[in-house]
């Protein structure tokens, strides 16, 4: 394309049911300066053969597998636009997602991020509920990617200088590879900012990475632990550490009880309690708070009583009693 600015990488492993949406709503976008590379883990299904059919619409490269973070560095090195997003096989860019975006990194030279909301949809693509983050995380600053971590990469677009600058993602995480780089980013100086409104829509289904959970709690931890091993960290950031591990911890806990596996929840819960100097009613109660949230945002119902009445909870209770 003539005046190409944006490369949109997609990965993909064997995403034939979904990929031809992610790229139509590419294809569609209001924002016309893009270029569409998509980077084939290793599929064994039909993906390839939907691709090639795009023609030079789509710059394709095929690879043997090696996760995500690998196909997306492989996506970051064939890129040629001076931004980068990323969007996976199974979601979709709304219409407006570029230009929103790029018309902020062009009036601001000195932001490296643009961040955005998130539309969690079901299935079939039907809007379930909207992720809002910038209400409870206003500015988008060192302390907040650490306290908080508000990582979702295709509600997201990067100077592609800054991801060569970093290095691109860490092949060692399967499922947090995002959160270790944005992380990184952050401590490096990169800047971001809000657009206040939804770009992306998040797919939920049954064969979601995400909801491999047990791995991604572990990584997070395994980020937080390298991130507050650094000798060169600032006395500022390294007094957050107590929060941003219960934080941590509170999310994963939720994000267990979400996929199923309460003993897991239970134990993330049980060593939260080293991070807060919370009376025992404060912390219950902040728990819930947070499993009510995070039920709400991503549009799923929490019942206190349902889980109060679970053998997990119950033996967690009476082991904090």
């Amino acid at each position: 394309m003539v005046d190409l600015r944006v490369s949109v990488i997609v990965p993909t492993y064997n995403g034939e049911a979904y990929i031809q949406l992610a790229f139509a709503s590419v294809l569609h976008q209001t924002y016309r300066h893009w270029e569409l590379v998509v980077v084939d883990d290793g599929s064994t299904d039909g993906t390839r053969e939907i691709v090639t059919g795009y023609g030079d619409r789509v710059r394709y490269f095929y690879q043997e597998n090696q996760g995500v973070a690998a196909a997306r560095n492989r996506g970051i090195r064939e890129a040629r636009g001076e931004w980068v997003a990323f969007l996976d096989q199974d979601d979709f860019f709304v219409l407006e997602k570029l230009a929103v975006q790029v018309a902020v990194l062009e009036k601001q030279p000195s932001v490296g991020i643009v961040h955005s909301g998130w539309q969690i949809v079901d299935r079939t693509g039907n809007m379930v509920s909207c992720v809002e983050p910038w209400h409870g995380i206003p500015e988008l600053d060192v302390a907040s990617w650490v306290l908080w971590k508000p990582v979702f990469l295709g509600a997201m677009l990067f100077r592609r200088d800054w991801l060569e600058f970093a290095g691109g993602f860490n092949c060692r995480f399967h499922q947090a590879p995002d959160v270790d780089l944005v992380l990184r980013l952050a401590l490096m100086g990169c800047e971001a900012v809000w657009v206040p409104q939804t770009t992306v829509g998040y797919r939920q289904h049954d064969r979601n990475a995400s909801r491999n959970t047990q791995v991604q709690v572990l990584e997070c931890e395994e980020i937080l632990d390298r991130l507050f091993a650094r000798s060169n960290l600032s006395e500022e950031i390294r007094r957050l550490e107590r929060q941003a591990r219960y934080n941590n911890l509170v999310w994963s806990a939720w994000r267990l009880y979400y996929t199923g596996k309460l003993a897991d929840m239970a134990n993330c819960l049980e060593r939260s309690l080293r991070y807060t100097s919370r009376s025992r009613t404060e912390t219950i109660l902040d728990w819930i708070g947070w499993f009510r949230q995070y039920s709400l945002e991503y549009g799923c119902q929490f019942d206190a009583a349902v889980l109060g009445n679970s053998v997990e909870w119950r033996e967690l209770l009476t082991d904090f009693m």
